[in-house]
């Protein structure tokens, strides 16, 4: 195998026949988005996904209905939380990274393509020169292929970019949390028309994760219900994805997925939270610094998007 990250996520599935995680999913379903509380059963030291900041955009409130059963299923299993791991910089709800960090502590990571995405959005919101654009709000930036451990788990990163230029992929021992790349195969995939998304780039990097074994358990990050199922669900395996997966099966080509896609993502409005979402978490879940009147202010730009 020519990919040497993939080649040892791959190997990395292979081998995890013991100490295959223990994973907690929370669906919040106001925003249809999993968090996962995954962790080692013999060291109980855990790591927290894609976390949930409740949101209210009429009202401009913050809230932890989302992140409160998280920080408690944590505390009652008596875990050790290492990691708050982002896959990217989520347009659809806020991090509830660095609330759960206060409570619980563990550093906050995500993919270093993360410094594009303040890059491009830090200019969109006009965002002034106490916002750094170097991947520093966070605690630790992944570059494709590091590897690390929770306790006596092996972890792999893989960049997967189309969705944003900062996706990545976690593959903890024998599961891959694969953040808004793919959905079930009854939904497809991710849309790529957001600033530095792109279709063909999807395409490349979902096929890099379904050349995983195909018993490589899949967990997604969000599930919308589509229409003839009446549950939600978000876990599947690669070999599921490529035989049913409605956008990106195998046999679809690269020009008819990016067809598909780009075709597909003219007809969708933006996210509801997406103004809110990015520009919090670009800054790691933190708030902008309040101003000389001690308040937070989120900006809405108009006519930009």
């Amino acid at each position: 195998m020519s990919d040497p990250a993939l080649a040892h996520a791959a190997a990395q599935v292979a081998s995890a026949q013991q100490g295959v995680p223990v994973i907690k999913a929370f669906f919040d379903a106001p925003t249809f988005t999993v968090t996962y509380v995954v962790h080692d059963p013999d060291t109980r030291h855990a790591a927290i996904l894609d976390s949930v900041l409740t949101y209210d955009p009429a009202s401009g409130r913050t809230a932890f209905e989302a992140a409160d059963p998280v920080l408690a299923y944590v505390e009652q299993a008596g875990l050790t939380v290492d990691w708050h791991l982002e896959t990217h910089a989520h347009a659809d709800h806020l991090s509830a990274a660095p609330y759960l960090q206060q409570k619980l502590g563990g550093k906050i990571a995500i993919g270093a393509h993360i410094c594009e995405v303040q890059q491009t959005f830090g200019a969109l919101f006009n965002a002034g020169a106490e916002f750094a654009r170097d991947g520093s709000d966070f605690d630790h930036l992944w570059a494709d292929g590091d590897t690390f451990a929770i306790g006596n788990l092996a972890v792999t990163v893989l960049h997967v970019p189309g969705h944003t230029p900062a996706c990545v992929a976690y593959v903890i021992g024998d599961a891959v949390f694969v953040g808004d790349t793919m959905f079930m195969p009854d939904y497809g995939t991710a849309r790529a028309d957001f600033p530095g998304g792109d279709a063909r780039t999807l395409f490349r990097s979902l096929r890099r994760i379904l050349e995983l074994p195909p018993e490589t358990r899949l967990f997604m990050c969000h599930d919308y219900l589509p229409e003839g199922r009446d549950h939600y669900v978000w876990e599947t395996t690669v070999a599921e994805q490529r035989r049913a997966n409605v956008h990106a099966h195998d046999g679809v080509t690269e020009d008819e997925f990016v067809a598909m896609r780009e075709g597909r993502d003219r007809t969708l409005a933006m996210p509801r939270l997406i103004l809110p979402a990015v520009q919090v978490n670009m800054r790691a879940g933190h708030l902008p610094a309040p101003e000389d009147n001690g308040v937070a202010y989120l900006k809405i730009p108009v006519n930009q998007l």
